[in-house]
């Protein structure tokens, strides 16, 4: 009986969406010029950061994996920080470190003429930031879980790191980096704190999926309930592609 009532309160919400939702309109209130503009931005930001979360992430989970070092564990922990860390406050220290009054950012701003905050780049880094722990924990558990002795036989055939790297071990690894970049796909298309707070809200530039919910919450509740709906239904999907990986169901 708990469980049964544990369950119908986590899905309380969605069936209030889907009760609630305006089924008749969804796709003129999709076309909508900002709502399209919205979706491009996200898809556009979501996608670069899963990119760089893998072009980045990799690289660290097989630090963290395969490199002892002193402060290891502290590293790791700091790299994980962003799962538990409010959104929010990981915005206001991308703005305080990367803004134009920032530590980096004021020499961004001398230097190059460079300015982060209220750019579609801004997006991208704020999406990163939250994303990219989600590559490297999959990652890191693979490159812990694997067999080492194929790699051993490539090394006494005379193949170099590089190779080995290459032709074994990322192959044998290739579906948890897969996994690793869809759910970073997934956490950035759905992040809202860091992105208002280090990217502002610029229509046409800044403005997501995420803050257009927020948005428009407080002038059309159909449009909000349709696109909170895209995103559980990326969610949804998301968690079904991977449910082999992360809940060994089927």
């Amino acid at each position: 009986m708990a469980g049964a009532a544990g369950a119908l309160f986590l899905l309380l919400p969605l069936i209030g969406l889907i009760a609630r939702a305006p089924w008749g309109k969804v796709g003129s209130l999709l076309a909508t010029p900002e709502i399209v503009s919205a979706l491009r931005i996200s898809l556009i930001a979501s996608l670069s950061a899963s990119a760089l979360s893998v072009t980045f992430g990799l690289p660290l989970a097989w630090l963290l994996a395969r490199v002892p070092f002193p402060g290891r564990s502290l590293v790791r922990a700091l790299t994980t920080l962003p799962l538990v860390l409010p959104p929010v406050v990981g915005g206001v220290g991308l703005l305080l470190a990367l803004g134009r009054l920032g530590l980096v950012g004021r020499w961004l701003d001398a230097a190059f003429g460079v300015t982060l905050f209220g750019t579609t780049t801004a997006v991208v880094i704020a999406e990163t930031f939250v994303a990219m722990p989600f590559t490297v924990v999959t990652v890191e558990a693979a490159l812990r879980a694997l067999d080492h002795r194929y790699e051993d036989a490539a090394s006494t055939l005379g193949a170099s790191s590089w190779t080995r790297f290459r032709r074994v071990t990322l192959p044998l690894i290739a579906p948890a980096v897969g996994a690793g970049a869809v759910l970073a796909w997934a956490r950035a298309l759905g992040e809202f704190g860091a992105t208002i707070a280090f990217a502002g809200n610029l229509a046409g530039v800044t403005q997501t999926i995420p803050i257009a919910v927020y948005l428009q919450l407080q002038t059309d509740v159909d449009q909000a309930i349709v696109l909170s709906l895209v995103l559980v239904a990326v969610s949804v999907v998301t968690l079904v592609a991977l449910r082999h990986r992360f809940m060994g169901v089927s």
